[in-house]
C-alpha cells in the first residue's frame, strides 16, 4: 500500500470511525439512561421523548419535594410557619435550582428567592385554591424567568388562608440529561483519542519498522556482514525501498564471493603457473650445465640437449600465452579474426601439424572425415587451434596407456559441424565431467595437478566456442577414454534473388 493511499485511509478513518462509534455509544447509552431515569422518576415504558422534554422531566424531578410539602401540610402545618425549617427546605431545594415561597392571605410570608421581589412574586402567583397549581403538574408562571410553580394550600394556626410554592426555574437541565451529556463527551473524547492513536501508530509502524530494518541492514554492511535479508511490511515506497536494498545486498554479497572466488582462482594460478615453470626451467638449466660441463661431447647428444632446451622453451612460451590470454578472458578482450574457413582443409593442416609432436610421444593420431561437402564456417583460425590443440595437451596430459590413441573425426549435423577428439586415456568420472569446463576445476580422478597445466586450457576451450556461437561438452568412460564434441554453425550463402528481394523491402 502506498503511503498516499495510507494516509488516505487514515483521514477518512479518523472522520467516520468517531461518527460510527459515537452513534453507537450514543444509541447504547441513551438506552442505558432512558431506562435509568423512567425507573428513577416512575415513569412507565419510557422513551427517548421523555428524556428530551425538558419540562416533564423537571416536573417529575420535583414531585418527590411536592408530595412531601402535601404531606407537611396536611400532618404539621404549623411547621409551614417556622422560617428556620422553611430555611432548611429552601437550601435543599436550591442544589435543583428551586426554591419556596409562601403566601399568608395577600401578602408574602416568606421569599426564598434572592432574584425575586415581594411584590413581582404576589403579582405572579396563581390564587388561592387554583386547581391547576395545586396539581401533580403544576402551573407556569413568568416572573424574570419562566417557571414551573406546584401550589399547597393550608391555613395557618391564626386562622388565615395560606399557600405554599414549590417554585422550579425552567432555565436549567434536569441533571439526569446533564450527567447523559458529561458522558458523552467523555465518551468522545477517549473515541477521538483512541482512534488517532491508532491511526498514527498504524502509520508510524508501517514507515518507521522497515527504516529501522534498513539502518540494521546498513549496520551489518558496514560491519562487513552480508548475511541477513530485509523485508519490507510497510507502505509501498518504503517497500520498494527495501526490494532495492535487498537487490543491492545480494549483488555485494555475489560480489564479495566472487572477489573471494577470484583471488583464489588468481592464487591457485599463480601457483600453477610457478610449478609448471619451474619444471622446464630446472630442465633448461640442467641441459645447459650439462653442455657447459663438456657432458654433451658428442654431436648426437649436443642435438638433443638443444632439441630437449628448445621443447623446455616452447613449453614455458605456452605457459605464458595461456596467462596471458586468461587475462584477456576475465577484460573480454580476445582478440578475434574471423574468416570463411574450409573445414577439410583447415583440419587437414590441424592434423598434420599435430602428428609430429605426437608421434614424438609415442601416440597414434588418426584423423576421419565424414563430411560429404567442402563445408565453410566462420571463425578465427588461430583461435580454433588453439581449441583443438587445448583438447590434445589435455588428452597427453592424462594419458595412461602404453600405447595412446587420439582420434579426431568431423561430421555433418544439420545446420552445424561437429568436431569429435577422442582419446583412450584414463577417463573422467560421471561426477566431474559438468565441471571439467570450469576454470581450475580439478578432481583427483581426473585432472590432478602434479600433471602440470594451468588449469584454464578446457575453460579457454568453452569461452572461444562461445563467442563463435558454437558449445562443448564431453562424455567418457572411466579406464576408457574421453570423447570432447564442439559444434560449429556453418556458413550459408543467401542466394542472389533473396537478398535482392530483401533490398526492395
Amino acid at each position: 500500500m502506498r503511503l498516499k493511499t495510507r494516509i488516505a485511509i487514515a483521514f477518512l478513518a479518523i472522520i467516520f470511525i468517531p461518527v460510527i462509534l459515537t452513534g453507537v455509544a450514543f444509541y447504547c447509552l441513551m438506552h442505558y439512561k432512558v431506562q435509568a431515569i423512567g425507573k428513577e422518576y416512575g415513569i412507565e415504558n419510557p422513551t427517548y421523548e421523555n428524556i428530551y422534554n425538558n419540562s416533564l422531566m423537571i416536573s417529575k424531578m420535583m414531585d418527590s419535594e411536592f408530595q412531601s410539602l402535601k404531606q407537611e401540610a396536611e400532618e404539621h402545618p404549623e411547621r409551614l410557619e417556622d422560617n428556620s425549617y422553611l430555611n432548611q427546605l429552601n437550601e435543599d431545594l436550591d442544589e435543583d435550582n428551586a426554591y419556596l415561597a409562601v403566601r399568608k392571605g395577600d401578602s408574602i410570608y416568606y421569599n426564598g428567592s434572592t432574584t425575586i421581589s415581594d411584590s413581582k412574586l404576589l403579582d405572579s402567583l396563581p390564587k388561592y385554591g387554583d386547581s391547576y397549581a395545586s396539581s401533580d403538574s403544576g402551573m407556569y408562571i413568568r416572573t424574570e424567568e419562566q417557571s414551573l410553580v406546584k401550589q399547597v394550600d393550608f391555613v395557618f394556626q391564626d386562622g388565615a388562608e395560606g399557600s405554599i410554592f414549590l417554585i422550579t426555574r425552567m432555565n436549567q437541565v434536569f441533571p439526569g440529561m446533564r450527567n447523559w451529556m458529561f458522558d458523552m463527551v467523555v465518551i468522545v473524547i477517549l473515541i477521538l483519542v483512541t482512534t488517532s492513536l491508532a491511526m498514527s501508530l498504524w502509520i508510524y509502524r508501517g514507515v518507521v519498522t522497515p527504516l529501522n530494518q534498513l539502518k540494521k541492514a546498513t549496520q551489518n554492511i558496514r560491519d562487513g556482514n552480508l548475511d541477513f535479508t530485509v523485508e519490507g511490511n510497510g507502505v509501498k515506497e518504503v517497500n520498494d525501498l527495501c526490494e532495492d536494498f535487498e537487490d543491492m545486498r545480494k549483488r555485494l554479497k555475489e560480489s564479495a564471493e566472487e572477489k573471494v572466488d577470484f583471488d583464489k582462482d588468481n592464487k591457485e594460478l599463480i601457483s600453477n603457473i610457478s610449478h609448471d615453470l619451474k619444471t622446464p626451467i630446472t630442465a633448461v638449466k640442467g641441459y645447459v650445465e650439462g653442455i657447459m660441463d663438456g657432458v654433451a661431447d658428442t654431436p648426437e647428444k649436443m642435438d638433443r640437449y638443444i632439441r630437449t632446451i628448445y621443447n623446455k622453451a616452447n613449453e614455458m612460451d605456452r605457459l605464458i600465452n595461456e596467462l596471458t590470454f586468461y587475462s584477456k578472458i576475465d577484460t573480454n578482450r580476445i582478440p578475434y579474426t574471423f574468416t570463411k574457413i574450409h573445414v577439410s582443409d583447415y583440419f587437414e593442416d590441424c592434423v598434420e601439424e599435430l602428428s609430429l609432436e605426437l608421434e614424438s610421444r609415442h601416440i597414434e593420431l588418426t584423423y576421419f572425415n565424414y563430411l560429404e561437402e567442402d563445408e565453410v564456417v566462420i571463425a578465427d583460425a588461430e583461435q580454433l587451434k588453439r581449441v583443438i590443440n587445448n583438447i590434445v595437451s589435455n588428452s597427453i596430459k592424462y594419458m595412461d596407456k602404453a600405447r595412446g590413441v587420439i582420434n579426431i573425426r568431423l561430421r555433418d549435423v544439420g545446420d552445424f559441424i561437429q568436431v569429435e577428439i577422442e582419446d583412450n586415456g584414463k577417463g573422467i568420472a560421471q561426477k566431474d565431467l559438468s565441471r571439467i569446463f570450469d576454470r581450475f576445476y580439478r578432481t583427483d580422478a581426473s585432472r590432478n595437478s602434479t600433471r602440470g597445466g594451468s588449469g584454464i586450457g578446457l575453460s579457454i576451450v568453452r569461452k572461444i566456442l562461445e563467442d563463435h556461437g558454437g558449445k562443448v561438452w564431453a562424455t567418457s568412460k572411466e579406464g576408457v577414454g574421453t570423447v570432447m564434441h564442439f559444434v560449429l554453425r556453418k556458413y550459408q550463402e543467401v542466394p542472389v534473388d533473396e537478398q535482392d528481394t530483401d533490398h526492395r523491402r
